[in-house]
């Protein structure tokens, strides 16, 4: 019987085609870089976002014209194939239209999420098969393991780097093709440690920090651009409905911000509640941001079992409101259509309509699926 190679197919890696997507950073030149030492058929691919002229200008983001060219220089480098693809008015109606639309219908989107669940686990992964590859491989910090009822998700060996919050949408049949390469490493210092035994030159590239198409972080002038005139001035109010101040559209805040409210004096106030329809900012004290209870819904199961018919009482588990906090204990509550209510065990602050809801198992790591906050 033919031993399984490091990718988990029974065949020898020159005979295990994989692609490799390819952001031109650090992480996904790795992993393109080390399968292409293991011996194994890579192809890798970049995917051009958006226009390419506008992204030659840009710094800190992941998918920049420059970025292109380096990761076509580490495909040169070690000797692969790579193919630059344009997915440009895909990328633009599956994610950039919608996170206009959110943002001034008062939620706060994440991008990253839906460019994951419909650009590259759904089109970037057709092509892949279309090319006769085994797998897709990424760059993503998150571990995927062998479980009794198939392949699982976990989070990543570095709690720092996990972007498993980012990935909760992927589906049981797509990981049963991916791969995830990184996701056992104990630090971002080990991967750049292997660019440069790779030799490659990405090896000390810093890290991208914005969403690809916005700038300097500056999402009210990319709504501005993608839907001028459409940000609308209204009020600032406290809970009791009492006008404090002015503000230039509801598209400019956030749950939980305090700065750049323009109505200084007296005790901190945060945003608690956007209001779209009466074009309202309202604002409270902290405490007012506290939440225990948290709608959801499209949600995307991949633990075990029918996500509908849970345990007496409701899946217990953690979950994650922000990708910047950590699992907290939780009940989840299946309401049918995709939807469920999550109860807090310990309120959260900050609960933002349009974030994720992400779900992970009551113990150890795994990644059981989660949706989209709305409402309360």
């Amino acid at each position: 019987m033919t031993p399984r190679n490091i990718l988990g197919f029974p065949k020898p890696p020159a005979e295990t085609r994989v692609v490799v997507a390819m952001s031109g950073g650090v992480d996904s030149s790795v992993v393109a870089a080390s399968l292409a030492r293991d011996g194994f058929d890579v192809v890798g691919i970049t995917l051009q976002l958006y226009d390419h002229g506008a992204a030659l200008a840009r710094k800190g983001a992941c998918c920049a014209g420059r970025d292109i060219h380096d990761a076509r220089r580490v495909a040169a480098e070690m000797g692969f194939p790579h193919y630059v693809l344009d997915y440009e008015n895909r990328f633009r109606e599956a994610v950039v239209e919608e996170f206009a639309d959110q943002y001034l219908a008062g939620a706060t989107p994440i991008p990253c999420i839906r460019c994951n669940e419909r650009v590259k686990f759904q089109d970037l992964l057709a092509t892949a098969r279309e090319l006769d590859a085994d797998c897709l491989a990424t760059g993503h910090y998150i571990q995927r393991r062998d479980g009794p009822a198939g392949p699982e998700l976990h989070r990543a060996a570095d709690p720092g780097r996990d972007q498993s919050y980012f990935l909760f949408a992927t589906t049981r049949a797509q990981i049963g093709y991916l791969r995830f390469p990184l996701g056992h490493l104990k630090s971002k210092a080990e991967t750049r440690a292997l660019a440069e035994e790779f030799g490659l030159a990405v090896a000390d590239k810093p890290d991208s920090q914005d969403i690809c198409f916005v700038p300097q972080g500056n999402y009210a002038a990319v709504i501005e651009k993608l839907r001028p005139g459409a940000a609308e001035p209204g009020e600032i109010v406290d809970l009791d409905g009492r006008v404090l101040g002015e503000h230039p559209g509801v598209s400019h805040y956030t749950i939980g911000q305090r700065r750049g409210l323009g109505i200084g004096g007296g005790e901190p106030l945060f945003v608690v509640r956007l209001d779209p329809e009466r074009r309202r900012v309202v604002v409270g004290p902290r405490e007012a941001l506290a939440t225990r209870r948290v709608p959801v819904s499209g949600v995307n199961w991949i633990g075990d079992g029918d996500f509908g018919t849970p345990p007496d009482g409701g899946w217990e588990a953690a979950v994650r409101v922000r990708s910047t906090r950590p699992p907290a204990p939780a009940r989840i509550r299946p309401l049918g259509e995709g939807r469920a209510e999550v109860e807090l065990l310990t309120p959260e602050q900050g609960v933002a309509p349009g974030q994720a809801c992400v779900f992970y198992a009551a113990e150890g790591s795994r990644l059981l699926g989660g949706g989209w906050i709305g409402r309360s």
